[in-house]
């Protein structure tokens, strides 16, 4: 059970709707030269100076991963003056200790924080896996339902939700928060939804800091539960089902101010008496933030336990068979979907050190002849949307640098693949790629990426040194 939180803070005032420009701090580059070339680059967080005069004020975003969680303290040139991180408490056990092991890894961070970086934070936000849901009585604070994980599927659901969902929307996957919000309402009757709400990851970890009832999320977590963000609303189809009460009560543009932070927080913690919680977003999003670039055909690749794509397109483009959804990033979309092949399939098969030292004897101007379809378990979401594919590891050559070669090349077969899917669904083709996650830091899978992805758009591609994505 989570213990229950009383709310000690007034929501802020906010628009109705998010503004058309500028809302995530995004300022076009427009003398920035168009290229035919696709060039493949390593996110790195530089400072841009020194601080001015006095104190300036700090920023805390925290990132919550799927196996730990870390934050960093910035201002506001982006130079980052804290950073840490926490893995989850293990043994994890049932879905409930990933409840626990996300409180006490936020609490953690809280405490990680510089006593002396504390008074100057200006603002907290989170954020955490998409489509990462729980049911929570937002009277308690007592935990019903979940943590339902991001590529937890409940086909069950699926018949239900495609009834009165438009086709190929969405939330038309069994992964979708929308599926999974349906199964527990249906295996609880509705009778336990009086006082029920559904937050996703990022909006319950922000409610412990702020404790405001009712439920607020942001456009980017709500997409999967089927919030509009061209139409800044939750559709009819959706507000006329008898489940639509456990909504969060308000969607806020992330980074939106919510509510002041709890006052027991922040005299435990001695943040100021002005800090406010801010409306989080999801890990892939956060990641593509940290490029600060949002001109059409700019890409990020988060390669962490998953692989996720991120493209800004001038077009909206959306279809549940692909796994393909559209974010808002204020006048443009953010393109892409989420494969469940990554770094989760090699900790299953090899440790750090054996990665580092078998990547050393790959040459990765040659291709691989190996053929796979590196999946940690059955089912994938991107860019196949297929809950009962197998995972294909096979035939395994006597060499583990020969197998390793295979599985690198054959997950950048499977990223190239959804760069082309969303030129052929209509979005703005890529033209620079960006890296996030654990993954960047491996040279030799960096090069290979880079052949894969040139040959995969037919025009050459340009690497940059990998470096460290702060986000």
């Amino acid at each position: 059970m989570v213990s229950a939180l009383t709310p000690s803070a007034e929501l802020l005032p906010h628009p109705r709707h998010p503004a058309k420009r500028g809302l995530l701090g995004f300022r076009r580059d427009h003398s920035r030269a168009a290229t035919s070339k696709v060039r493949v680059t390593m996110l790195s967080q530089q400072n841009p100076g020194g601080e001015s005069a006095g104190t300036p004020p700090l920023y805390l975003g925290i990132d919550f991963g799927t196996s730990g969680a870390r934050y960093a303290l910035i201002d506001e040139h982006g130079a980052i003056h804290s950073e840490g991180k926490r893995a989850y408490c293990a043994p994890v056990g049932d879905a409930a200790g990933w409840a626990s092991s996300w409180r006490a890894a936020l609490f953690q961070l809280l405490a990680d924080v510089p006593p002396a970086h504390r008074p100057s934070v200006s603002s907290i936000s989170i954020d955490g896996t998409s489509a990462t849901a729980l049911i929570v009585d937002s009277e308690t604070g007592e935990l019903l339902g979940g943590p339902f994980l991001y590529n937890e599927g409940f086909p069950d659901a699926l018949p239900a939700v495609e009834s009165v969902a438009p086709a190929n929307h969405t939330v038309c996957s069994p992964t979708s928060t929308l599926c999974k919000l349906v199964s527990w309402w249906a295996a609880s009757g509705g009778a336990a939804a009086g006082a029920a709400v559904l937050m996703h990851q990022s909006d319950w970890l922000l409610w412990l800091l702020h404790g405001r009832p009712g439920g607020v999320s942001d456009y980017n977590s709500a997409l999967k539960v089927g919030y509009d963000p061209e139409l800044g609303a939750y559709p009819g189809w959706l507000t006329s089902q008898p489940y639509s009460r456990m909504l969060p009560a308000a969607v806020r543009p992330p980074g939106a101010p919510v509510a002041a932070l709890r006052d027991d927080v922040r005299s435990q913690y001695g943040f100021s008496e002005d800090c406010v919680v801010c409306a989080g977003t999801t890990d892939s999003i956060a990641a593509f933030l940290a490029a600060r670039r949002s001109e059409p055909g700019t890409a990020v690749t988060s390669l962490g336990s998953t692989l996720a794509i991120k493209l800004v397109s001038r077009v909206h483009v959306a279809d549940a068979r692909f796994g393909v959804y559209s974010h808002r990033l204020d006048d443009v979309w953010l393109v892409g979907g989420a494969s469940n092949t990554g770094g989760a399939v090699l900790r299953q098969l090899f440790t750090d050190d054996q990665l580092a030292a078998l990547s050393e004897h790959i040459d990765p101007a040659v291709p691989s002849p190996l053929d796979y379809y590196p999946l940690p378990k059955k089912g994938e979401r991107f860019p196949v949307s297929d809950p009962d594919m197998m995972p294909r590891l096979q035939p395994r050559p006597g060499s583990d640098a020969e197998y390793l070669h295979g599985i690198l090349e054959s997950i950048a077969r499977i990223e190239a693949k959804g760069y082309s899917l969303l030129k052929e669904l209509g979005a703005t083709a890529v033209e620079e790629v960006f890296t996030a996650g654990g993954g960047a830091q491996n040279d030799r899978w960096t090069a290979i990426r880079e052949r894969v992805l040139g040959v995969a758009s037919g025009r050459p591609s340009r690497l940059r040194r990998p470096m460290e994505l702060h986000c």
